[in-house]
């Protein structure tokens, strides 16, 4: 299997994962009373010397602190934030919430596609809106016109880097998502010293970009790292990089540049497919509701946006999710509004709002601020809500699923953590759930900042201190 290390647009790859092995002093059980000089051990060793810790570990029930290092102050989460983003929509939106997607039309001809900020929407909802409007005997629409203005302010998060807005984890955030608005490649290798053939998920989006393919295959000895990013100014793909002879094809993903112009003409295809005559298309911010909803699809449930959010870490659903949060009660700008209720509803649970300052819901922005005690605040009052269960199973599980599906394999955290990761350049996270075989639930909240050592070296270090906490047994 193969493991991709984020670093702005670049994707480093390696055809080997780490083994979590369990040496024999490893199984070993500990008692509470010695976690603390076990844990200082790890991170106290020479190469964190100049890095931040932030650490919280304390019992589900009654909250008894069995560790602590400096989890009252700030650090940069990453996604981590995205626990803050899901418990908050949870509470004031509920699990059952769906997002509507809808179409008009008027007595000129005109159909108006009303978007919502649904991340889910594919091909597949825009073919079911198009045949609804088929079994209404449309079969021309004089303009088709695409309403975009649920969402207010910057599609786009000032405070993100320009690596990251490229990507298509960095995508703009309308409120007419399209495969979360990103332009989807495959790299396969082919003979050695040949490019890398690039091959669209979706070949429709070929005719409007250029691909400059400065890729090659390489011998199996060799290290695989891709580079994708976009011209400034011109419709531009550059790729760059390597990868092995008879490697596995890699995904990779840009971010659209202009997602409601994408969404438009992307539509406008799937009406002329399904038999119905399209003259122009146009982008409108308003418009007066007609009486009449012609067509409209709906998202699966919050509970399952929340499961592929933080499942996956998905940075255009927790984006999507924000502004939703936002719309409910302002029409002033949605991301502001989003953070917020943000704020109102971990209050009304009980998180001290001092411990944290979010700029996004992701935790993409390194001007995010949390701390990790705001975190263990978070999923233990989590715990004694309606949608306890379903935010709990939200989270990858190890050596299982999601994102913490290649970590601790063939450890004892298999199976018995529940956890969102963080990364970032310089940070390193991850908070969530353990249930010892031999002692009591846990929660806990790791976070390491100021770091230039690798990605790599950052989750075996915070892995070591889970791993400990997995060999916890009670003691008289």
């Amino acid at each position: 299997m193969k493991k991709k290390l984020f670093g702005g647009l670049i994707y480093f790859l390696s055809l080997s994962q780490p083994v979590w092995g369990q040496t024999e002093s490893a199984s070993q059980k500990i008692c509470p009373t010695e976690l603390e000089p076990a844990i200082n051990t790890l991170v106290n060793r020479p190469q964190f010397q100049q890095s931040r810790w932030g650490i919280l570990i304390e019992t589900l029930t009654p909250g008894t602190t069995l560790y602590n290092r400096d989890s009252q102050y700030y650090f940069i989460p990453a996604s981590t934030v995205k626990l803050l983003t899901t418990a908050a929509a949870f509470q004031k939106l509920g699990a059952n919430f769906k997002i509507r997607t809808s179409v008009y039309g008027d007595h000129q001809g005109n159909i108006y596609i009303v978007g919502r900020g649904d991340p889910s929407l594919t091909e597949t909802q825009l073919k079911d809106l198009a045949q609804q409007l088929k079994n209404k005997g449309i079969n021309q629409i004089n303009q088709l016109i695409a309403v975009d203005g649920y969402f207010t302010g910057s599609p786009i998060n000032s405070t993100w880097q320009w690596e990251d807005v490229q990507a298509g984890y960095g995508a703009p955030i309308n409120s007419l998502i399209l495969n979360q608005n990103s332009l989807d490649l495959i790299l396969s290798p082919q003979g050695v010293g040949q490019p890398l053939k690039v091959n669209w998920v979706r070949p429709e989006q070929a005719t409007a970009w250029t691909i400059e393919n400065q890729t090659k295959t390489v011998n199996k000895n060799e290290p695989e790292f891709i580079e994708i990013g976009r011209d400034l100014t011109k419709p531009i793909i550059r790729v760059s990089g390597q990868l092995r002879v008879g490697a596995e094809p890699e995904p990779v993903y840009v971010a659209v540049v202009e997602p409601t112009e994408n969404f438009i003409q992307e539509f406008k295809q799937v009406l002329i497919n399904s038999g119905i005559q399209v003259l122009q298309t146009s982008i409108a911010v308003n418009f007066s509701y007609p009486s009449e909803e012609l067509a409209w699809v709906e998202s699966p449930p919050l509970s399952e946006l929340i499961k592929t959010l933080n499942l996956e870490s998905n940075n255009v659903f927790a984006e999507s999710l924000l502004r939703t949060l936002g719309v409910q009660n302002s029409r002033s700008d949605s991301v502001e509004s989003g953070l917020k209720e943000i704020q109102l509803m971990l209050t009304q649970l009980g998180v001290n709002p001092q411990g944290y300052h979010l700029v996004d819901g992701s935790g993409l922005s390194q001007n995010n601020l949390v701390t990790p005690l705001a975190l263990v605040q978070t999923l233990r009052l989590m715990t004694g809500s309606p949608v306890t269960e379903l935010y709990q199973n939200s989270l990858p599980v190890a050596g299982i699923s999601g994102t913490l599906k290649g970590r601790f394999q063939d450890s004892s955290a298999v199976g018995i953590v529940q956890a969102k990761t963080g990364t970032l350049t310089g940070v390193s996270s991850l908070a969530g759930y353990i249930s010892p075989p031999d002692y009591q639930p846990l929660v806990f909240s790791i976070m390491i900042n100021q770091t230039h050592l690798p990605t790599s070296e950052l989750r075996k270090a915070i892995d070591d201190i889970v791993l400990l906490l997995t060999r916890l047994k009670s003691c008289p």
